[in-house]
């Protein structure tokens, strides 16, 4: 069962936040975080991509960096920018884009459910990936980046968090400037948090890593570098009910077509899929069907029957496009590693697909359907993997408003 407590987090002083949250580290290269950060002295940017306070040909992964990031770190709190709570809590995070609402639980949550598989996964990790986090928290002391869990609804803890957002007054609550809004409440009453507690032991068997599967599992590496520390021995994490969520659709991008040519391509495409050409963008409307862009021309795919199996893996679409595509024509083999391919999140829109073929840095795209909470659940609880960058969730939790300090 699900092992969760309250915290003592590093936040910052409520007329400040709208300045200082700032969009995850992982969503944003160095020169687009410089930009974004820019006569913002306050941006959590200085933490989290602290090569922006560096000299522009720095390595981004090299030690300097994240020294500047623990300098900074321990500058916010001398200064008071930043405030530790008194007491451990949980804290509400509700955030509404685009007229839709979605409310989780911060907490932090045991290294060893993960390493129990209580803490179920669904995607490998990237080694590299994962060594920048963990040289991060491992000199800094704290974790910032907040690991994005789901969980199966549990009435009790719904009509808890209803409740709190009702009648008590939020600690912060502001609209970045995408205009996505992010408000949160402390909850501090003790026979509240033993509740809350109490009820994730007692009705939720596992929480699901929705997004953040590197910094989990760099959270609980480190936590075998701070053997002593109680504090390391949970990670930063946000649980939403599965009610609350909705997965947008995660595309793909190739740098080639292996050697083919356009005709020979399409041509090979035949075998498993029904093609016709569309004269608008292709967001898939369904399951199976996928949008090509190619030579500066939409199509549209749709896989044939018998050419995919439906077991919990086989029946995604990711898995069908790796398969039959990736795989069997464009022989990339490790999405992991292949340089050939890049990914880009759905919030990007149809329109950056266009421009990363337009622009000749990209041969072809793919416009995918998106994946559904219970195919994750399903392929989790399995004990599978799905295909690297299966799944992109929005909105984003913003980091900087609370951090966790190992």
């Amino acid at each position: 069962m699900a092992l969760i407590q309250p915290f003592k987090a590093l936040r910052p002083k409520p007329e400040i936040a709208h300045k200082l949250a700032s969009r995850p580290y992982d969503v944003l290269n160095s020169a687009e975080a410089k930009t974004e950060a820019y006569g913002n002295s306050y941006s959590f940017l200085h933490i989290t991509k602290a090569e922006i306070d560096l000299p522009d040909d720095v390595d981004v992964h090299s030690q300097a960096v994240y020294e500047k990031a623990k300098d900074n770190l321990e500058a916010f709190i001398k200064q008071h920018t930043l405030f530790r709570e008194e007491k451990p809590c949980y804290y509400i995070y509700q955030l509404i884009m685009n007229g839709r609402s979605q409310t989780g639980l911060v907490c932090v949550s045991s290294v060893k459910d993960y390493f129990k598989d209580v803490i179920k996964k669904h995607e490998f990790t990237r080694p590299e990936k994962e060594k920048d986090r963990i040289d991060h928290m491992k000199t800094i002391h704290a974790q910032t980046g907040n690991v994005f869990l789901a969980y199966n609804n549990v009435p009790e803890i719904d009509a808890i968090i209803a409740n709190w957002k009702k009648t008590r007054q939020p600690v912060y609550d502001f609209t970045a400037s995408d205009g996505i809004k992010h408000t949160v409440w402390a909850i501090d009453d003790d026979n509240t948090i033993a509740t809350i507690s109490n009820t994730f032991v007692q009705k939720v068997p596992a929480t699901y890593i929705a997004d953040g599967h590197h910094r989990a599992a760099s959270a609980a590496k480190v936590s075998q570098a701070f053997p002593a520390s109680q504090n390391a021995e949970f990670f930063l994490t946000t649980i939403f009910p599965a009610s609350e969520l909705a997965i947008m659709d995660y595309n793909r991008v190739i740098k080639d077509l292996n050697g083919l040519d356009k005709e020979d391509f399409i041509e090979a495409l035949h075998e498993d899929f029904m093609i016709t050409q569309s004269p608008v963008p292709v967001k898939p409307a369904q399951l199976h069907e996928f949008g090509m862009y190619l030579d500066k021309q939409w199509y549209i795919l749709t896989s044939r029957k018998g050419t995919y199996n439906n077991d919990p893996i086989g029946v995604l679409d990711v898995t069908i496009l790796s398969e039959n595509v990736l795989d069997k024509i464009l022989d990339i083999k490790d999405q992991r590693t292949d340089k050939r391919i890049d990914f880009v999140g759905g919030i990007r829109g149809l329109g950056e697909l266009e421009k990363r073929v337009n622009s000749g840095e990209m041969k072809v795209a793919f416009s995918l359907y998106p994946v559904t909470i219970q195919q994750l659940f399903d392929i989790a609880d399995s004990g599978q993997v799905m295909p690297p960058k299966s799944t992109w969730f929005e909105p984003k939790l913003r980091d900087g408003l609370l951090t966790h300090e190992i």
